[in-house]
């Protein structure tokens, strides 16, 4: 374990934050594009040896605190019977999710084999990992998980899953128990925390969010009680001022760019908090990068260690392609410098 890691988890006060990032390891690393001239996205995530030799790429080339499960969030919707492949222009399902569709939804006894290819990607990782470093899953959130069944991608105003909101609470009851189940697969792998991703969920409004959405995390929180943390892309502070966030059931909470992550710091007085560079500002030139990043740190250091004790640094949402490596490697050295 991670020593850095786990006193952001307890909040315990340290002079250097944990770095990690989403999407530490994918297409802008040349580790990657190695491995994935030779096999197929699909062979990457499902063959343990090779998701474990993904992840452990940015481990070995930027000295990351924490690894990461490769994997993707998509998989449970190819279990439960909507067929997935991946295509040269992203993934693709089969079948979307609709008022008829939604009657033929695999039962979880029979989907949750699907997905035991994450634990046996989960015990490879933890096998090669250094013992000071440590090993985190992930899972999609429901409302991330609908759209997407319903929709097919994550892309505009996701027209198609607002007008079928109503199915949403119906395809909960099978989707929450078998993300049950597959965060269970994960932590019995190996993993110290795993991470429900909800990019989609800032498409909706605080009020949709806090109705509908907050109580799946809270169900699956309550389950998994210090376990599980979670992320939100393009949520705003309306959305989080919510008092389950602050209940100290999460294990961690993850934002993006768009808020201001130093006067969150006391939203929840227990768990991480983690982000929340522009990842976007990584395509600058080395000297620009280097002076944003700089800017960006400020706040931080003018908080005591106690104040900052919960920050786990990492960027506004994952790493992205074609990002140059050396400005990655520059800002786990300059985050790392600076807070020495």
């Amino acid at each position: 374990m991670n020593t850095r890691f786990q006193n952001a988890i307890a909040r315990k006060a340290q002079a250097t934050p944990p770095v990690w990032c989403m999407r530490q390891a994918g297409r802008y690393h040349a580790h990657y594009q190695a491995l994935r001239a030779k096999h197929s996205f699909m062979d990457l995530c499902r063959i343990p040896e090779l998701a474990s030799e993904v992840a452990m790429g940015p481990m070995r080339d930027f000295d990351f605190d924490v690894a990461i499960l490769f994997s993707d969030l998509l998989f449970p919707l190819d279990a439960l019977g909507l067929g997935l492949s991946y295509e040269q222009d992203g993934p693709k399902l089969k079948t979307k999710l609709n008022p008829v569709t939604i009657h033929n939804l695999v039962p979880l006894t029979e989907a949750l084999p699907a997905l035991h290819f994450q634990k046996e990607a989960m015990i490879a990782t933890r096998s090669l990992l250094p013992k000071d470093k440590s090993l985190i899953g992930f899972v999609g959130g429901a409302w991330t998980l609908f759209a997407y069944a319903v929709e097919g991608s994550h892309s505009g105003g996701l027209l198609e899953a607002k007008k079928y909101f109503t199915l949403f609470p119906k395809f909960c009851e099978q989707l929450i128990p078998f993300l049950e189940a597959n965060i269970v697969l994960q932590l019995s792998g190996g993993a110290e925390v795993v991470m429900l991703f909800d990019t989609a969920a800032g498409e909706l409004s605080p009020a949709l969010f806090q109705q509908f959405v907050v109580p799946t995390i809270e169900t699956l929180a309550a389950k998994f009680p210090g376990k599980l943390g979670y992320y939100s892309k393009g949520t705003s502070e309306a959305h989080l001022r919510h008092p389950f966030f602050a209940s100290g059931l999460l294990a961690g909470m993850g934002v993006d760019h768009r808020l201001d992550l130093p006067s969150l710091f006391g939203l929840s007085k227990t768990g991480f908090l983690q982000g929340n560079f522009d990842q976007a500002l990584l395509h600058l030139d080395a000297k620009h990068f280097a002076e944003e990043l700089k800017r960006y740190l400020e706040p931080f250091e003018k908080l005591s260690p106690q104040q900052r004790a919960s920050w786990v640094a990492g960027l506004g949402h994952g790493v992205l392609p074609k990002t140059p490596e050396a400005n990655v490697q520059s800002y786990v050295k300059l985050i790392r410098e600076t807070f020495r």
